[in-house]
């Protein structure tokens, strides 16, 4: 996807050599060339470690079109003024670099929330406000509502194959609109099929809305976090831009406006900040640019100079051609008429089959041995390659993928074959689903059935022999304290019972006797939801004694069969 930039800004020579000069440093930061599902060239970074859990090929816009309009040649000026939003210092420059304060708050606060979730990625809120100024120029110059959500949704073309990748209608048309394609959506641009796993609600409003830029900013962030980067680090920053859309003039555009932002900008009133006019596409397809704001610009398109109403239509219902961020443009080496348009790769797709997938079983907290691994098949059984397959956990686990994430893309290989990355157990057990789909095509997807176990024990000892003993209606001087073993080693985190039973031959729960106390002070005689610490080590609650003398037993068992019966006594003081 090859950008062009029109007629020429203000500042036209010196800006062109500046934006060449930029242009040439972040290509040589990502050589090498990629192919789409069409196969049409796109210039891009090598494949890199992670690409194969990357939604690669189409990232998460789809390789929609995008503005390709550069920051002015002169950078903004500091000022002591502070915004009357934030309260931050602001900068003074010219009017397109300015930011609608709604806007720059989601991407501040989006830089807040991962730097608290994932303090290593180093997310800085420029590179937000560079891929929101890229997509949506800062959605739509900040016509949003005081929620963030834009007035009217925000959509990209079709994305048919006709210029663009071919995406077909992964949400029956409930984000976009359009129950044949895909179209990318709202301030970031994502397609539905990689919001439906990667939206976040940003808002606090328990909705993660698409067309939200709080919403659409903190998922954005999380997306380029992904796989464990560090984009202090400018090669995994390149790669993440390239993972979000894979194009080399994307990555130098991005680039270009994260520079600038970072030397400082100004926050504008919502709905004032202007809408970049040169875009990746041309404007001669069917769907419409995006509503600009009215502003004193002769050439901005003709808008009411007063927003209306926030959409309350629900996300199945957006207003066709109610916006996006450019129209379609035809390839750049149209098929002849009279020959017909071949088939991509996913479009002969008509089933996935089980590559050899082994038992999915692991303990808590561990590793799967075996992975998901399917392989694409044409009508006539033949492997398929250059497929995206699309892997999901499914259920109430806490599980994840060895890159954290619960969805992962993968790239079938030229056996058809797609191995999901690994499954890491988390400390909910019981059964779980991993799903295989095919992404763009509505077929039949695969199920795995996956089981986390308890961590196990084979063997208890308590860790002191004094004898435990009580006076009736006292209390028992020690605790009761034990130690775990799995095969000689520690077994921490094991779950345990402690039950006071009847006898060695009648484990239910005794009547009377000792006992412990809940929260309310209440009797009990049975704990439950016990796990032993890092060192393996169980220490119970304090015992209590009714008046009942006599000798009584209490039973620990944990996951794996370890089992211990411990003897209390209760009698009489001596006198």
């Amino acid at each position: 996807m090859a950008a062009h930039f029109g007629r020429l800004r203000k500042g036209a020579a010196t800006t062109a050599v500046a934006a060449a000069a930029v242009a040439a440093l972040s290509a040589s930061q990502a050589p090498g060339v990629t192919t789409d599902d069409l196969g049409r060239q796109a210039a891009g970074a090598q494949p890199s470690a992670d690409a194969s859990t990357g939604g690669a090929g189409g990232g998460a816009t789809g390789d929609s079109p995008y503005y390709t309009d550069l920051p002015p040649l002169k950078s903004p000026n500091p000022s002591p003024s502070a915004s009357p939003t934030t309260g931050t210092p602001v900068s003074v420059g010219e009017a397109e670099a300015g930011i609608p304060a709604t806007v720059l708050d989601a991407y501040k606060k989006a830089e807040a929330e991962l730097r608290a979730s994932k303090p290593g990625c180093n997310l800085p809120w420029q590179l937000l406000a560079a891929i929101g100024k890229v997509e949506s120029g800062q959605a739509r110059g900040g016509r949003v509502d005081a929620s963030g959500t834009t007035y009217s949704p925000i959509l990209g073309p079709k994305l048919d194959g006709n210029g663009f990748a071919l995406i077909a209608d992964t949400d029956n048309g409930a984000y976009d609109g359009d129950p044949a394609y895909d179209r990318a959506i709202g301030p970031m641009q994502f397609i539905p099929s990689t919001w439906e796993w990667a939206g976040r609600d940003g808002n606090g409003d328990g909705k993660k809305d698409p067309n939200n830029v709080y919403d659409a900013a903190l998922a954005a962030g999380h997306y380029l976090c992904r796989f464990d980067r560090d984009l202090s680090v400018q090669s995994q920053m390149n790669a993440a831009i390239l993972n979000y859309n894979n194009s080399t003039a994307y990555l130098n555009t991005v680039l270009s406006w994260l520079e600038y932002y970072r030397k400082g900008t100004h926050e504008v009133p919502d709905g004032t900040g202007t809408l970049p006019s040169h875009s990746s596409g041309n404007d001669s397809g069917a769907n419409p640019s995006p509503s600009a704001p009215a502003t004193s610009t002769p050439s901005a398109p003709s808008t009411p100079s007063t927003p209306s109403a926030p959409s309350t239509s629900k996300p199945g219902t957006p207003k066709p051609g109610s916006g996006g961020s450019t129209s379609p443009s035809p390839p750049s080496s149209p098929p002849s008429s009279s020959t017909p348009t071949p088939p991509t790769p996913t479009q002969t797709v008509d089933h996935l089959e089980d590559a050899n997938t082994g038992k999915l079983t692991a303990t808590a907290g561990g590793a799967f041995d075996a992975k998901v691994a399917v392989r694409a098949e044409s009508k006539a059984n033949k492997a398929v390659a250059k497929v995206r397959v699309r892997f999901t956990i499914i259920g109430d686990t806490d599980a994840t993928f060895s890159g954290g994430e619960s969805v992962a893309t993968v790239v079938t290989g030229s056996t058809g074959t797609a191995t999901a990355p690994a499954l890491v157990a988390g400390e909910k057990t019981g059964d779980f689903t991993v799903r295989a789909t095919v992404v763009g095509r509505v077929l039949g997807g695969l199920d795995y059935t996956a089981t986390v176990v308890p961590r196990p024990a084979d063997t208890l000892t308590r860790t002191s022999d004094t004898a435990l003993t009580c006076v009736p209606g006292g209390e028992f001087a020690d605790q009761v304290e034990v130690k775990a073993t799995y095969k000689g080693a520690v077994a921490g985190k094991v779950a345990a019972t402690a039950t006071l039973i009847k006898s060695t031959d009648d484990v239910t729960e005794n009547d009377k006797g000792p006992y412990f106390k809940d929260a309310d002070g209440k009797v009990i005689r049975t704990l439950t939801d016990l796990t032993t610490d890092a060192d393996g080590v169980l220490k119970l609650p304090k015992l209590y004694a009714d008046d009942t003398a006599g000798t009584f037993l209490l039973r620990i068992n944990t996951a794996g069969g370890a089992a211990l019966t411990v003897e209390l006594t209760v009698a009489a003081a001596a006198s």
